[in-house]
């Protein structure tokens, strides 16, 4: 059996840079956005020079890419997890909900505005499948009525989206509902536009869940 490989105290100490520079990527972030992110500003914070600082990233765009990417993985892992617990539809939707609410800036900077001028590279597209996959397949598990729609044809030939998934188009209707209603919910309440209207945005979105699984 192979030994497992052993890192190098410079590549240990690298690690904990980068991690240190996400850390106060993030605080900047939240204060004002990831179009706001910049490295000698965090190089300033470490007490770095910002030459110094790009020998961990190479620039803004490959640390916001890093971020993204940390974000869609622990989403996908958050998702992976309470599938293979049995969660069914309605235990990702509560998943969804605590993630989002455990780290509003992670949640916002992939569901969010866009950063202008940025595209992120196609791994982390993939990674954001795998959250969608999961979805499908718990929609997949649920009883049919047998009824489809308008837009349940169109999907039938519009699925690039879904990957090789088999599912049937009322199938991915149903996926695309439960993830557009429950964000819409979500970034509402995490924006704050539900302050002072006197209810718990909790129960409005299970009150949007229960919709969602009656149809």
């Amino acid at each position: 059996m192979p030994e497992a490989r052993t890192t190098t105290p410079r590549e240990r100490y690298r690690t904990q840079v980068r991690a240190e520079i996400k850390e106060h990527a993030w605080e900047q972030i939240a204060a004002a956005g990831a179009s706001a992110l910049s490295l000698n500003a965090i190089a300033k914070r470490m007490g770095m020079s910002g030459p110094a600082l790009y020998r961990y990233f190479d620039g803004r765009d490959e640390l916001i890419t890093e971020l993204i990417r940390d974000a869609y993985r622990s989403q996908a892992d958050a998702f992976r997890a309470a599938a293979e617990a049995d969660a069914g539809l309605a235990g990702l939707a509560h998943t969804l909900r605590a993630w989002a609410l455990d780290d509003p800036q992670r949640y916002f900077l992939i569901h969010g505005t866009p950063v202008p001028g940025y595209r992120a590279p196609d791994d982390i597209t993939e990674i954001a499948a795998e959250t969608m996959g999961v979805i499908v397949d718990a929609c997949a598990a649920l009883p049919s009525d047998g009824g489809t729609d308008a837009f349940d044809g169109h999907l039938e030939t519009h699925r690039r989206w879904a990957g090789d998934h088999p599912a049937s188009g009322a199938v991915l209707h149903r996926a695309l509902s439960f993830w557009s209603r429950l964000h819409g919910v979500l970034s509402l309440e995490l924006a704050g536009q539900f302050t002072g209207m006197g209810f718990d945005p909790a129960l409005l979105f299970a009150a949007e869940l229960d919709d969602l699984l009656e149809h």
